[in-house]
């Protein structure tokens, strides 16, 4: 069965492959046209070119044979041939190859788009967008008023984001806001690790966790820990200092276009 998938997949990434030569424009590549082609589109030789690989390797690759194609090999192809974000991680998933630029690809950035912002306040109930990394790019007027003390504070202009993770192993008052905190901080390490399993080696990652490891000992045992878990929904529970203690339902959502990014809700149970 594991060899009839892998003989599938090659046989996508070469169907696929030969999709995306057929379509290139020679004249776009620096390549002569004229009316000795026989087909439109690129030449096995001239995507080989692009590429940086051997023609000959390229034409095996394109037969759907069992070899190997690198990831920088990848990155060229899918650069200069100006591949979509969708399809650039297409053709990774189908070589088997981990992306460089990371799962989201080069065009994608870690900001939220401001409809997402404003689509926040048509939400009754508590719901903010996390990052790549856990910053809080939004929130609505119900969210800061659920983690006061945090999300309501003023903030100047270009000030750093708060951060969810900063905010549970750094901020005393998450102890006492967050019902059974021990519980609930394993949660957040092991879903935050799981959540970045495609970015284990980003610069931005590494310091993230180094600076969390180096404040909190609570999150450096539990990242140590190496436990993984899905980020889902279910009971939350927090104890607030005016309101006494609340049960949500907690919702994520990740917008397609912005699989980076979180919408997080919590429905009152």
């Amino acid at each position: 069965m594991k060899n009839e998938l892998a003989s599938a997949r090659r046989r996508e990434l070469a169907a696929f492959l030969q999709a995306i030569r057929n379509r290139g424009q020679p004249a776009d590549f620096g390549f002569p046209t004229g009316v000795r082609r026989r087909t439109a589109g690129l030449r096995r030789e001239e995507m080989a070119q692009i590429v940086g690989i051997s023609t000959t390797w390229y034409t095996w690759i394109e037969q759907g044979r069992e070899v190997n194609i690198s990831a920088d090999a990848l990155d060229r192809l899918a650069g200069n041939l100006r591949l979509t974000r969708s399809e650039r991680a297409y053709l990774f998933e189908l070589a088997g190859r981990r992306d460089p630029l990371g799962a989201n690809g080069p065009s994608e950035s870690d900001g939220a788009p401001p409809l997402l912002i404003e689509l926040l306040d048509k939400i009754v109930v508590p719901a903010y967008l996390m990052g790549r990394y856990w910053d809080m790019l939004g929130w609505n007027a119900a969210a800061a008023k659920l983690f006061t003390g945090w999300l309501d504070v003023q903030r100047d202009d270009g000030e750093t984001p708060p951060n969810l993770l900063r905010f549970v192993f750094l901020e005393p008052r998450a102890r006492s806001l967050l019902v059974d905190w021990e519980v609930r901080a394993r949660r957040v390490t092991a879903e935050f690790r799981a959540d970045c399993r495609n970015s284990l080696d980003d610069p931005a990652l590494i310091r993230r966790v180094d600076e969390l490891t180096a404040a909190s000992a609570d999150f450096a045992c539990f990242w140590k820990q190496h436990d993984v878990l899905e980020r889902q929904g279910g009971e939350r529970r927090f104890l607030h200092p005016a309101r006494g203690e609340i049960l949500y339902q907690q919702a994520t959502l990740r917008p397609d276009e912005h699989e980076h990014l979180k919408l997080v809700m919590l429905r009152p149970a």
